[in-house]
């Protein structure tokens, strides 16, 4: 498996995890030239997503090191492909975590490409080529224009960046369920971080009852006062979940930490559907009781197709739904780890990487790079 191959010609100014302490430092690579069918992006801003801080430490055990991490990304447009004609240079766009997949599979032709088999990501992937994908944590990025967003001109570039993960996480389940034309539910959102703020945003654009649901009962102001959710639970609050009984048509679960999924199952009417976009570590306990009992049902799932992307970006402009933010720069990465890692961000990091100076690295790292 090669890190590049021989078009890959155009040396590159990025940021990446080398070993697993995940420690972040200056790297130099390459990239493909653009090819027929690409877009060459110059990368304005890049968003922090709590899967860099796994991929970078190697928590799932799957890094390729050197791993440069960043799969919300948005820029301009450099160059394009002959083939290329929905986009030109100068376009605002972004990327997701999408790098390639087959093309020729039910899933890639639904665009579902998603749950494509052989789907490889914006970074930590092997492209077809056999070369590993680097990530936005870098000066400039070559991906093939299937993979390539417009980001409406009325959205901020750096507040639309993580809407290219956590906006589509949030937006794919409510779209299933026809949640964004058919107004008037009653939801929850499980978890107030960096994909439920957004999920509040949208089932508030959509014209829903919204019910936010959380173990920290500090919450409930910034839900109700900056967020304009309609309702606030505190989870762990026997006498608020009993008042919330069999209240909502329709939850979506944010959270990441190991839960018991049983209680919030009773607030769902019967034959209501809570989705799982949060991946924790350890299994969630699901008791059969409130799902038999309730006809309820509960689905997973994992960001989106690049249809629902395109969608979800053009409701984002027409609704002006971005996300909160912090700026960072690619100096301070290290730091804005450790915050992630201990929640403390509100709600999602973005690196500003145009107005970042250049990776600086030694001879010694450019000659081991490239």
């Amino acid at each position: 498996m090669a890190q590049t191959t021989p078009n890959h010609t155009q040396i590159v100014s990025g940021w990446a995890a080398h070993d697993p302490s995940g420690k972040i430092t200056p790297f130099i690579f390459k990239r493909r030239e653009n090819g027929i069918n690409d877009v060459t992006i110059k990368i304005l801003y890049c968003g922090i997503c709590h899967t860099d801080l796994h991929q970078a430490r190697n928590d799932w055990g799957i890094t390729m090191y050197p791993v440069v991490p960043g799969h919300e990304i948005t820029g301009l447009v450099l160059k394009v492909g002959s083939n290329v004609k929905n986009f030109s240079v100068g376009d605002r766009v972004g990327v997701g975590c999408l790098a390639a997949t087959c093309l020729e599979c039910d899933f890639c032709k639904e665009s579902l490409e998603n749950y494509c088999e052989d789907l490889q990501f914006t970074y930590n992937g092997v492209f077809w080529d056999g070369s590993i994908t680097y990530g936005g944590y870098s000066k400039m990025l070559v991906t093939n224009h299937r993979y390539v967003v417009h980001i409406p001109e009325n959205l901020p570039m750096d507040a639309a960046t993580p809407l290219l993960c956590a906006g589509v996480t949030v937006f794919t389940p409510f779209r299933d369920h026809d949640l964004h034309k058919t107004p008037g539910k009653k939801i929850g959102v499980v978890g107030l971080g960096g994909l439920g703020h957004v999920a509040v945003k949208f089932g508030k654009a959509f014209g829903h009852h919204v019910t936010v649901i959380s173990t920290s009962p500090s919450k409930e102001e910034e839900a109700k006062g900056h967020l304009s959710a309609d309702d606030f639970i505190v989870s762990t609050d026997d006498q608020q979940m009993q008042r919330g009984k069999r209240s909502l048509d329709f939850i979506l679960n944010t959270v990441s930490a190991k839960h018991c999924l049983g209680p919030l199952l009773e607030l769902l009417k019967v034959n209501g559907t809570m989705a799982v976009v949060g991946a924790p570590d350890q299994p969630f306990t699901l008791p059969s009781f409130p799902l038999i009992f309730g006809k309820r049902a509960v689905k997973g799932s994992v960001i989106g197709g690049m249809e629902e992307t395109r969608e979800m970006m053009e409701l984002c402009g027409k609704h002006n739904i971005t996300c909160d933010i912090e700026l960072t720069t690619p100096d301070k990465i290290n730091q804005a780890f450790d915050r992630v890692a201990k929640n403390d961000v509100r709600y999602r990091f973005v690196i500003d990487v145009a107005n970042s100076p250049a990776a600086a690295v030694d001879n010694a790292q450019i000659y081991s790079s490239l």
